[in-house]
């Protein structure tokens, strides 16, 4: 017997873990890591820092900034504190954009840079979307937003709420760089319109399987294949993890990425 979960609080399962090890039976964690225990075995999941970096990446690559372009005004919104893949999509994010803002290319006029100050608690779009308001109305009454780091696409709704309410998405004033994640419909719709810029592809069916063979190795007495050793800490122990990629998506690939690979079919997108 095995034990293959995916908790909504990655620390509230202590005792579960627990008799799960006393009964030597062996636990993979699943997307999100199961912390303060020493008793997760595997992980499965994609690269939650990578994730970060495409995001932060994306940014860059769109105002331009290695190319010298700037100064521009970004905000950064990060995920809820109390989901262990939220520091990891920031901490990726930062190792793009911090260079930037230290050199004065990225400016923060709001001043929240710090994980604290930017999470948004349960991931919620309305939160964030007041949050946005706040910051719009503290910081940018004459000036421009160019960017928003947002961590995933239900946020990303709630901060493009805020911006349409202060005239964002009109022909006389264009919608800043809008990251997100996980290609939600409703968000590539938002893409394909226009409004959001780009948003991350999580492919769950390759994590589903990639989750399957791990199971199968383990019931079959073999070490299941992975691909990190270092970067997954429960807090008592390191967990060996297997990592699947994540994909950047936005207006130019979304029909290849999205519908072609059978994620989606057309009409849901329309």
């Amino acid at each position: 017997m095995q034990v293959h979960l995916a908790s909504i609080d990655g620390t509230a399962l202590t005792d579960v873990l627990q008799k799960a090890h006393d009964a030597n039976i062996p636990v993979i964690s699943y997307d999100r890591l199961i912390t303060k225990s020493a008793f997760v075995d595997y992980y499965a999941t994609f690269d939650n820092f990578k994730v970060g970096v495409l995001q932060a990446t994306y940014i860059e690559t769109a105002l331009g900034l290695k190319d010298g372009k700037g100064p521009f005004n970004i905000e950064l919104f990060a995920g809820s504190p109390d989901d262990n893949n939220a520091k990891f999509f920031f901490d990726g994010a930062m190792s793009v954009l911090q260079p930037y803002m230290t050199s004065g290319k990225l400016v923060v006029k709001s001043g929240q840079t710090a994980y604290a100050q930017v999470g948004t608690l349960r991931w919620d779009g309305a939160t964030a979307q007041a949050r946005m308001d706040n910051i719009l109305s503290k910081n940018y009454t004459s000036a421009k937003v160019d960017a928003v780091l947002s961590p995933y696409d239900g946020i990303s709704i709630g901060i493009i709420s805020s911006l349409k309410g202060v005239g964002y998405g009109t022909a006389s004033q264009k919608m800043p760089v809008i990251t997100g994640q996980d290609c939600e419909a409703a968000s590539v719709k938002s893409i394909i319109a226009g409004e959001q810029t780009s948003s991350i592809f999580k492919d769950t069916r390759v994590l589903a399987a990639k989750a399957t063979e791990m199971v199968e190795a383990v019931l079959s007495g073999k070490t299941p294949e992975v691909n990190d050793t270092k970067t997954y800490n429960t807090g008592l122990k390191v967990v060996p993890s297997f990592l699947c990629d994540p994909v950047v998506v936005d207006k130019a690939n979304y029909e290849k990425v999205l519908i072609e690979s059978g994620y989606y079919t057309a009409d849901k997108l329309k």
